[in-house]
């Protein structure tokens, strides 16, 4: 055989068996995929009553990793000087988490960030860990990862990933189902290695034969020319818009990663990378209403409704909202707050809670 188609055989070989090596070790979704529901045995949770009140928490755990670090992703330039945190650390955030949990005591939570199996966690199941501690109250959850891979070649990770949305209800929910956001353009090899966001979709019924669906969710972060967070907020306002024509009651949470009007402008310069001067969650707040609203997030008492505290030595406090809770015209908002006062140093986030009135018996 001539040299050259011996030497082109050997890159298309390298080339074939470092495809199959990368398709391996990362993960492949499906655009929709139905969930399994974990309810315990020992509870049996109860339907939803049309016309009762519902109160639900959103929180970004950040992975337990709490507030004595800078990670290497906290700066823009990737040079926060921590690559994990310790285990101690972990443990005692856990328990805070579930320390606050069992205090508010919502009917549904929403978390975001929950690791599992991830090298920079010690592979520990974070849902598990906490349901452990909440089981008494939350029957019922479901969860859905959307970053996971056996390795990852960022030489700030180095082995595995994995990050899930996870919700728990007191009560019951029929099925639920992870449908597939648009994924961050980049090119074909390095995007396998990144997080493939979702909607977690949890139907619960209604006594009167009807569903609520609740929606849990975490955005990709605004980045210059590339308009994924757009597009993963059309298909999210795609599903809200037939849920509602279908006369489904629904609400969402979660970490949006984009800021409400007239935060852009507080926010020193050198904060403001990651976000567009136009926030793209105007394609949801223009329809359907949203804790907190604009008039909230931007009014005379705005520093009650920031809920992201970065992990960043230029921030002395929370500056900004991130996380809200849309809801269909069909619930009644009762009342809502950001809990901030013992908060502040278990995670970069700090939760949301909204009360709500259910639509009654049609």
């Amino acid at each position: 055989m001539p040299r050259l188609p011996r030497y082109v055989l050997l890159v298309l070989l390298l080339l074939g068996l470092s495809g199959a090596a990368i398709y391996s070790l990362t993960w492949h979704p499906a655009n929709r995929e139905k969930l399994p529901v974990s309810c315990s045995a020992e509870t049996q949770a109860p339907p939803l009553v049309p016309g009762q009140a519902l109160k639900v928490m959103t929180w970004n755990i950040q992975y337990l990793g709490g507030k004595r670090y800078v990670f290497w992703y906290d700066l823009a330039d990737g040079s926060g000087t921590d690559e994990r945190p310790t285990p101690e650390d972990t443990a005692f955030n856990l328990d805070e988490v579930a320390r606050v949990v069992r205090d508010e005591q919502p009917d549904i939570v929403l978390l975001q960030e929950v690791n599992d199996g991830a090298k920079s966690t010690d592979y520990q199941n974070q849902l598990a860990l906490l349901q452990e501690r909440v089981v008494d109250l939350y029957p019922c959850s479901t969860e859905a990862f959307y970053w996971k891979a056996d390795f990852v070649p960022n030489r700030h990770i180095m082995g595995s990933v994995g990050m899930k949305l996870a919700t728990l209800s007191r009560y019951r929910i029929n099925h639920a189902e992870r449908l597939q956001l648009p994924i961050l353009a980049t090119d074909p090899i390095s995007r396998q290695f990144r997080p493939k966001r979702a909607l977690l979709v949890s139907y619960l019924p209604l006594g009167d034969g009807r569903e609520l669906a609740v929606i849990n969710t975490h955005l990709n972060t605004f980045t210059l020319d590339d308009d994924t967070p757009l597009q993963q907020i059309q298909m999210t306002v795609g599903l809200l818009d037939k849920l509602e024509s279908n006369g489904t009651p629904w609400l969402i949470g979660g970490d949006f990663n984009q800021l409400p009007l007239s935060q852009y402008q507080r926010l020193p310069p050198e904060q403001r990378r990651r976000y567009s001067a136009d926030s793209d969650l105007h394609l949801l707040w223009d329809k359907y209403p949203m804790i907190p609203s604009n008039d909230e997030a931007s009014g005379i008492d705005r520093e009650q409704w920031l809920t992201h505290f970065p992990n960043d030595p230029r921030v002395n406090g929370p500056d900004r909202t991130l996380d809200y809770l849309f809801y269909s015209p069909l619930l009644k908002r009762i009342d809502a707050r950001v809990r901030r006062e013992d908060t502040l140093l278990i995670s970069n986030h700090l939760p949301l809670v909204g009360r709500f009135l259910l639509p009654g018996t049609p």
